[in-house]
């Protein structure tokens, strides 16, 4: 995932509003940031690794005039974390200069990359959108136009060309894109919270396939593509990327979250003593779980704040290293049967440890029981990843919510064995929560 944001505001500081939008969204990618400014049809373009208060200061934001700005944070998934793929990209082709952020994933990357037919600066395919429309001959939205058939995947693109803004979304509309104004300015951000920071008020959603433009003359808009089944927004936005005070097709992401924990209570009750969040984005639902079910709510595991997402660090080792860094729990889990409580597994890295530390921590009588009548304390090793369990029980690793997904068991009879979970994730939960919102998009850029 990665965040997005543009803007035209003659007369007002863009680089400085991109930056505060830039700052709200951090949250979507931490590897890298970048602000492109427009001045009389001129781009400039900042970009660097690390984030964004990290690659600009006073004397950078200064240096970026204009009367058009777009701004973006990156995680990456097609192309490595190097410099040469930190956006907003610049791309030079036979017929125009395009400034071009990305939130996406293409899944026909390879292939337009081969028809572009010449070397590009980048590996991310991002470079690959800004390469089609700067070398399309036809009028700047024509060639935009032509571009948006051509994407297969995840596409949301904000980008600067010709003294004006465009934004699209992909046909499936998998990424989200909001429209604001700023007095009588546009914004177009990601997440509705960057509307926010920057004083912008919400308008709408950029349509699934549409494409807007704005210019001199304000903003238009173009249904570029005919949108697929109405439209999909990843699920994925509703319960870990997005902000919890972000709308999302109308709907405040946190309030979603505390429902999701609700619905999970009626789906999948559990006798136990404590309700855990695993911080920040399990919060809601575990709030919503320990509401429904009158179990008492506890943090019971301290997060770092100084500690980023781990879920978008590149590589392995560091998501590792970074969850022992993020999370301890507190001794007052000790001789608790504990629901825990997260929005999602993707990896499991975050919920094996956790689930570790937590037991050990208890260490000698630990219960995680969704079956009460069977369960057993789970003894635990401090010197090895393995609980001895005296004898047959089933317990529940974790209690973990994919928009009303059921409850994670695991049955170990074995004389130690290492904690396993498993997830699933069906179309049909989220259509009953969330109508027209059940498909999860290539997680890209």
């Amino acid at each position: 995932m990665c965040g997005v944001f543009g803007v035209r505001a003659p007369g007002r500081d863009v680089a400085r509003l991109s930056y505060f939008g830039l700052y709200a969204l951090q949250h979507r990618g931490q590897e890298s940031a970048g602000i492109a400014v427009s001045e009389n049809g001129r781009l400039t373009a900042v970009r660097d690794l690390g984030l964004v208060p990290q690659v600009f200061d006073e004397r950078t934001l200064s240096g970026l005039q204009g009367e058009y700005a777009i701004g973006h944070t990156r995680y990456s998934t097609t192309g490595g974390n190097a410099w040469e793929n930190a956006q907003p990209l610049l791309h030079r082709g036979r017929k125009r200069l395009v400034a071009l952020g990305h939130n996406g994933n293409l899944v026909n990357a390879e292939a337009l990359r081969t028809q572009v037919g010449k070397p590009l600066a980048s590996t991310s395919d991002s470079e690959v959108i800004a390469a089609l429309i700067a070398d399309d001959e036809r009028p700047l939205e024509e060639a935009i136009v032509a571009t948006m058939a051509r994407l297969e995947g995840a596409a949301t693109v904000v980008g600067l060309a010709e003294g004006k803004l465009f934004a699209f979304r992909d046909s499936f509309g998998f990424r989200p894109l909001a429209i604001g104004r700023l007095g009588e300015d546009h914004v177009v951000a990601s997440e509705t919270c960057a509307l926010d920071l920057v004083g912008a008020t919400f308008e709408r959603e950029v349509r699934p396939g549409e494409l807007v433009v704005v210019d001199e003359q304000g903003l238009h808009s173009i249904q570029a593509v005919e949108p697929e089944n109405n439209g999909a927004l990843c699920i994925f936005e509703f319960f870990y990327l997005a902000r919890p005070d972000t709308r999302l097709a109308g709907v405040e992401v946190h309030g979603a979250r505390v429902r999701m924990g609700e619905r999970l209570a009626a789906e999948s009750p559990v006798e136990a003593d404590l309700v855990l969040p695993i911080p920040d984005s399990g919060t809601p639902a575990a709030i919503g779980f320990a509401r429904a079910t009158g179990i008492p709510f506890s943090e019971g595991l301290i997060k770092n704040r100084y500690v980023g997402r781990t879920f978008i660090q590149p590589e392995q080792g560091m998501r590792e290293q970074g969850i022992r860094m993020k999370f301890n729990p507190l001794a007052e889990v000790a001789g608790k049967r504990l629901v825990v409580v997260d929005d999602s597994i993707v990896r499991g890295s975050t919920t094996r440890q956790i689930v570790h530390a937590s037991i050990q921590r208890a260490c000698r009588q630990t219960r995680r029981s969704s079956d009460s009548s069977r369960s057993s304390p789970i003894y635990c090793s401090s010197t090895r990843e393995a609980f001895a369990i005296p004898r047959e029980i089933r317990y529940a690793a974790v209690v973990h919510f994919m928009n009303s997904t059921h409850v994670l068991e695991s049955t170990r009879s074995d004389a130690s064995a290492t904690i396993a979970t498993t997830t699933a994730m069906t179309a049909h939960h989220s259509h009953s929560a969330l109508p027209g919102i059940g498909r999860r998009a290539p997680v890209g850029h």
